[in-house]
């Protein structure tokens, strides 16, 4: 994955050209009825196009920042439930407390690691949670009733539940018929604008240029906030970081 989802880039940079054809197109256009004039009509339609623009664009940028937040929230909330199983291990007997705090470090870290190094990630998160659930069974086996082992099954439990909470945040961004319904709307509208502006003597296409500009721009900041490993605003792991730091270094 880079800046952008790959899928996402491709909408984008299909989109932008689209949007500057059609501004192209509706130029040429008008240049067969040049001078005549804008009519009522063609100047109402041009208004309810650019508000539908505006109605689309407003209403995808909420949905890409609505999952932007989710995400963030999910590593909070992870990073909490890590620290509080980590805080629960050390009332565990050894050498179950020794084991289990250092499967926890190893994960924190995988979890704070950076865009380029999550190769592998994922299984090795599963496994960890199996070899923490082992510890649990294990234990147990030995006394059912010992509380620690309650509460840090509790915690463990909740961990779990996190990461998986975690990922559907992740996996969860604005449709690709969102995005291409989105750039199709602009593009009419600026092609209908440029059409607009060549009947009128007194108006030139660089408004229409300026605004098709600002709304592919705020497409990208859109798909940008929908991109939830890279680009401008990236993930904030900044909690998992924290927590890492706050960690003991269990040693062999």
């Amino acid at each position: 994955m880079g800046n952008l989802s790959e899928s996402h880039l491709h909408v984008f940079l299909g989109g932008v050209g689209v949007v500057l054809l059609a501004c192209v197109i509706g130029w040429r256009l008008g240049k067969r009825h040049e001078g005549k004039g804008v009519s009522n009509h063609i100047a109402a339609l041009e208004q309810v196009l650019i508000g539908l623009v505006a109605l689309m664009v407003g209403f995808s940028f909420l949905m890409g920042l609505t999952r932007f937040d989710a995400r963030r929230d999910a590593v909070v909330n992870l990073a909490n439930a890590v620290g509080t199983t980590a805080l629960r291990a050390r009332l565990l007997p050894e050498p179950a407390r020794k084991e289990t705090m250092k499967l926890l470090r190893e994960y924190a870290e995988m979890r704070a690691s950076v865009s380029g190094r999550r190769e592998g990630i994922l299984p090795r998160s599963y496994e960890i949670h199996e070899m923490l659930w082992q510890h649990v069974e294990t234990l147990s086996v030995k006394d059912k009733e010992m509380v620690p082992i309650g509460l840090f099954t509790q915690a463990l439990n909740e961990m779990i539940d996190s990461q998986g909470r975690r990922l559907a945040a992740l996996r969860n961004q604005i449709p690709e018929s969102v995005l291409i319904a989105l750039f199709a709307i602009t593009a009419v509208s600026s092609g209908f604008a440029s059409y607009a502006s060549r009947l009128d003597p007194l108006r030139t296409r660089v408004p229409v240029v300026i605004t098709a500009t600002l709304v592919i721009t705020v497409i990208f900041l859109i798909i940008d906030l929908d991109s939830p490993r890279g680009g401008i605003m990236k993930e904030d792991l900044r909690p998992m970081i924290d927590l890492v730091a706050g960690l003991p270094v269990i040693k062999d």
